[in-house]
């Protein structure tokens, strides 16, 4: 059987975050995010994380990691939702990442689940998370997760491309 498991993020985590990061964004979203979003400096992207792990701006800031025996092999961010647009309080699954040589193993269910029952000890009772259109690997996991997409969409810009993205939440 194999040593897997998840846990709160450690600021000693961040290269493995940053690798996890950059290898998951360049395999999924070469053909969605400009080549400047994918260039990025691994130290760079994991001192960013060092900070967000270690001084996140609230409680309800985190960041967890799945891991394979020691190995970080995928994160979730999580922080209070900012949609003006929703009703009441919700938390929003701001990354959700497994590096894909160690996809389909259950690491994102896991992570998710973790995320949920952090919620859940919170109280909060709806999550969200942003997808872009066209990820339809995220977009069918979070439906087998019970999650559903819902009316609200976001346009990101970055350098000359734009890209679409659409909410999707569950009840918690």
């Amino acid at each position: 059987m194999a040593d897997v498991s998840v846990r709160p993020a450690r600021p000693s985590d961040a290269p493995g975050i940053a690798r996890v990061q950059l290898a998951t964004w360049q395999a999924a979203y070469a053909e969605v995010l400009p080549a400047a979003a994918l260039a990025l400096a691994p130290e760079d992207v994991a001192a960013a994380w060092a900070e967000a792990v270690g001084s996140p701006p609230s409680p309800h800031h985190r960041v967890l990691v799945a891991l394979d025996a020691e190995q970080v092999v995928g994160l979730a961010a999580c922080e209070p939702a900012v949609d003006e647009d929703l009703d009441g309080p919700a938390a929003e699954l701001t990354a959700l990442l497994v590096e894909p040589r160690w996809g389909r193993r259950g690491h994102g269910s896991r992570l998710v689940a973790a995320a949920v029952d952090l919620w859940r000890e919170e109280q909060v009772p709806t999550a969200v998370t942003w997808v872009f259109e066209s990820d339809t690997v995220v977009a069918d996991f979070l439906t087998a997760a019970g999650w559903g997409a819902d009316t609200a969409g976001r346009t990101l810009s970055a350098e000359d491309a734009t890209v679409r993205q659409r909410r999707w939440h569950t009840a918690l």
